[in-house]
């Protein structure tokens, strides 16, 4: 075990807990390793993990901002309203699998400039556009909270930001509300 962690044993009283943050395997008594980092004070402490909802599910950003909203009718979309849901956030912010799945597109797409779109594991498919770098290949399997891309401002845009779709399938058109997909999933915007 390297220097810069500590490992822990997990009490009774905190299964509860374990399973609400993704640790769905835990069990009274398992030890599991934290990385440590350094406080201010120069003492050592478990370095904060990814926020993982009940369902296994977080935000595509660490700390989301809500833009634009879905549904808001304009024409400067090609459906007459917008299909995602901006998140505020600068240039090179980096962009997370919101679950569990695999990656079904990764490249430039139109519009929504260098974008990935994942398969979940649930059916639907989750959009990250306007991306500055790419960060998985088709294919590839990913878990909540890794880190596929970097936010940008690439296609259509009129500033840095992340839009990002759920869809019920791979297709343009098939856009339902990501905010209110995730809340149900425990994700907290």
């Amino acid at each position: 075990m390297p220097a810069q962690a500590r490992r822990f044993v997990l009490p009774r009283f905190a299964l509860p807990r374990a399973a609400r943050v993704g640790i769905a395997t835990a069990v009274a008594g398992a030890s599991f390793v934290l990385p440590l980092v350094t406080t201010m004070s120069g003492q050592a402490a478990a370095a904060p993990a990814v926020r993982v909802a009940t369902a296994g599910y977080v935000a595509p950003l660490a700390k989301p901002v809500l833009g634009e909203a879905y549904g808001v009718a304009g024409s400067m979309w090609a459906s007459g309203h917008h299909t995602g849901q901006d998140f505020v956030c600068s240039t090179g912010t980096p962009v997370r699998a919101v679950a569990n799945g695999v990656v079904v597109q990764a490249g430039n797409g139109g519009a929504y400039g260098n974008q990935v779109e994942i398969k979940l594991a649930d059916g639907k498919y989750a959009q990250y556009a306007h991306l500055s770098l790419i960060g998985v290949k088709v294919g590839q399997s990913v878990t909540a909270g890794q880190q596929l891309g970097r936010s940008g401002a690439t296609g259509n845009v009129t500033g840095p930001h992340l839009h990002f779709e759920i869809r019920t399938g791979p297709n343009y058109g098939s856009d339902i509300n990501p905010v209110t997909y995730l809340r149900a999933h425990g994700v907290a915007l």
